[in-house]
């Protein structure tokens, strides 16, 4: 069974999106406990005390289609502002959808010197299909400051492998936002995110 890796953009929403979107990864983590999935969360470039702009989930499980399933597309998130007393907006929007983080996914080029790596004991939710040795592999991106996590494998070879195709999606989407917002003064992950035609709502 494959992992199943999503991106979860607030787009170039304000804080109360980057709001939303922890309390997005906050559900999917519930979520993904409940129908026996592991989850793993690597967040984007620069998280402030909100959260992170952009974070990639990784999903693997009996539940894990069922989840991706049920959550791409655009989430609508109705709250007052805990940022901004008296702000009259309430609605908030975060867009989730798959990614690739196969062999063949993109070029990004990462300097093997601005890499950290530490091997780590794969635990945590999803009983059965979860591994005990200290087989999982986390990478930092010294430079960003990007830390992703990688537990899906039964080696520690192939988890480092993987840490790493997950690192490279996360900093290609976070090249692509540059230079959209260069263009533009949009990220280009916003144009996905349909107001008004969302799979769920949140009311928190």
């Amino acid at each position: 069974m494959s992992a199943i890796d999503l991106l979860v953009t607030s787009g170039n929403g304000p804080v109360e999106c980057r709001i939303a979107l922890s309390a997005l990864l906050g559900i999917l983590e519930r979520e993904a406990i409940r129908l026996d999935c592991s989850f793993e969360t690597s967040l984007g470039p620069m998280p402030d005390r909100h959260g992170a702009k952009s974070a990639i989930v990784s999903l693997d499980g009996p539940g894990a289609e069922q989840i991706a399933a049920g959550y791409c597309g655009t989430i609508r998130f109705t709250f007052k502002s805990p940022a901004r007393p008296g702000h009259k907006r309430q609605n908030w929007y975060v867009a989730v959808q798959r990614i690739d983080v196969g062999p063949e996914s993109g070029e990004v080029t990462i300097d093997p010197a601005d890499l950290r790596f530490e091997t780590l004991r794969a635990g945590g939710p999803g009983g059965q299909h979860q591994n005990t040795t200290d087989s999982a592999v986390r990478v930092l991106h010294r430079p960003t400051g990007l830390m992703v996590t990688a537990r899906d494998e039964r080696s520690q070879h192939r988890n480092k492998a993987l840490a790493l195709r997950r690192l490279e999606a996360m900093l290609r989407h976070s090249e692509a936002e540059k230079q959209e917002a260069a263009k533009s003064g949009r990220f280009i992950a916003n144009r996905t995110i349909e107001r008004g035609n969302e799979v769920k709502s949140f009311k928190l």
